[in-house]
This record gives structure tokens, C-alpha cells and sequence, in this order.
């Protein structure tokens, strides 16, 4: 047990060898929980799975800094992964659930004009739009573009008119 508390130390005065040790396991262990949590927690980009970035952060640096007891903050993150899990889980079974956790994507143009309540709505500006038109679409004539949409995600996503594939 002493040499246990020698490398990793314990409370928070903790000196280099001690953080490093920590550090080393919270990186297996946040491997661990990525790879329970799933591809989507870092794929997706959704809200859902952001929030599964910054909590998993905020709490495992915790733990190398000694701010709070080790088993403690890795319980916690195993919580936090099972609870996006099952999340994830519901989102994919339940097209409601899904609307109410991610929302549903707007669309910000159509018929050759912006729909203005939409960009308000989407908090976005005319030309916030135009590098996502030019992204998807390869163009940046606007009269060639069928429909612009901004994603669950947060991106901008456009179609092309069918007489400008």
C-alpha cells in the first residue's frame, strides 16, 4: 500500500510522478469509456454526445488532479457513459424521443428565397449559410441550390436543383 500511495499519490498534493501515474490511468480508463459509450460520442457531433465530451472531461481531470477521490470520479464517469448509452439507445429506437433530445432540422431555404423566420429561429445569418453552400453543394450560386437546411447537428447541409447535378 505504500508504494501504491508513493506513485499515485493521495489528496492533492501531488507531485509529477504522481499526476503522470494518474494521468496514464485515467487515459485507459477514458479509453475504456469511449469505447463503451460508442463511435457516436465523438462522430455525431449531436448535443447529446457533446455533452458526453465535456462532462467526461471535466470530471476524469479530477482525478489526476487529486481535486477528488480516484474511484469516486471513475464511478461517476461510468455513470455518465451508461446514462448517454442509454440516450443514444432511446434516440435511435424512438423518432419522438429523438426529436425532443436532438430537435429536428430547419429548413433555411427553399424556392429561391430564404425563409427568414427559420434563419432567426437557427440563429443564423445569410451569409453564416453560404460556406456550407458552397461545401455541399461545390457552388456558390445560390440559384442553382434547391434546398439549404441547417442539421440536427448544427451543420448546414444544401441540395442542388436536379437541372444543376
Amino acid at each position: 500500500m505504500d508504494m501504491f500511495n508513493e506513485i499515485f499519490g493521495q489528496g492533492r498534493d501531488l507531485n509529477a510522478l504522481q499526476m503522470s501515474s494518474r494521468g496514464v490511468v485515467v487515459f485507459v480508463i477514458a479509453l475504456i469509456l469511449i469505447r463503451i459509450s460508442g463511435r457516436r460520442s465523438f462522430g455525431l457531433h449531436m448535443p447529446l454526445d457533446n455533452i458526453i465530451t465535456i462532462s467526461l472531461g471535466a470530471v476524469l481531470s479530477r482525478a489526476i488532479v487529486g481535486a477528488s477521490d480516484f474511484v469516486s470520479v471513475i464511478v461517476a464517469c461510468f455513470v455518465i457513459v451508461s446514462l448517454h448509452r442509454f440516450f443514444a439507445w432511446q434516440v435511435v429506437k424512438s423518432p419522438r424521443f429523438s426529436r425532443i433530445i436532438q430537435g429536428e432540422k430547419i429548413l433555411l431555404f427553399e424556392n429561391g428565397q430564404f425563409i427568414e423566420k427559420n434563419l432567426v429561429r437557427a440563429l443564423v445569418s445569410r451569409e453564416d449559410i453560404m460556406p456550407g453552400i458552397r461545401k455541399a453543394a461545390l457552388t456558390e450560386d445560390i440559384t442553382k441550390i434547391d434546398k439549404v437546411y441547417m442539421e440536427r447537428n448544427g451543420e448546414i447541409s444544401a441540395t442542388r436543383k436536379a437541372d444543376h447535378l
